[in-house]
């Protein structure tokens, strides 16, 4: 099973990202952080005449990379009680990319099992839980498999380390992907 990990965060070294390079670790992994890609905004063009326009940005090698593999790990922060920014405008693109003939992205991504993973302070296993279900909504759109998904507390880089029960899921899911 090959794992690309997408990063939503954009801070380096964030929980989110801990919690994802232990996931991964040892595994036939790709690690890919979405702030550090030029991936613009959406332009919405689905209801006009002309539909989408290329968009000249990373995106396409996003598209490549989700069809190289087989289990689709999204790790974000919990922002505003929402995904990061980031890894928002990721999924906006959705719509552009679920058109695009070049790629048959749709039915690529219902061969796909997706794994969630949210990093928040000490109350985010709650207040986390609408962010989840927006997850499911998005891999229920396209036929995705929601595989699974995790909530770690830490605030401050490095915190979550001491969640014990995100570590102790993170060690089960690296099992489950060797």
């Amino acid at each position: 099973m090959k794992v690309l990990a997408l990063l939503g965060s954009t801070r380096k070294d964030g929980n989110s990202e801990y919690l994802a390079k232990k996931i991964v670790e040892g595994t036939d992994h790709t690690i890919v952080s979405l702030a550090d890609l030029d991936i613009k905004p959406i332009v919405d063009m689905r209801h006009t005449e002309e539909g989408f326009s290329p968009v000249e940005d990373d995106y396409e090698e996003l598209v490549e990379l989700i069809q190289e593999h087989d289990i689709l790990l999204f790790a974000t922060p919990l922002y505003w009680y929402g995904m990061s920014g980031p890894m928002k405008n990721f999924f906006d693109r959705w719509s552009q990319y679920l058109r695009d003939e070049r790629f048959n992205l749709k039915e690529e991504l219902t061969k796909k099992k997706a794994y969630v993973v949210i990093s928040g302070g000490p109350s985010a296993r709650i207040k986390g839980l609408p962010l989840v279900q927006q997850f499911n909504y998005i891999f229920e759109f396209v036929n995705m498999e929601f595989a699974d998904y995790m909530i770690g507390a830490g605030v401050r880089p490095g915190e979550v380390a001491t969640d014990l029960a995100a570590l102790e899921k993170a060690e089960r899911w690296n099992a489950l992907f060797r």
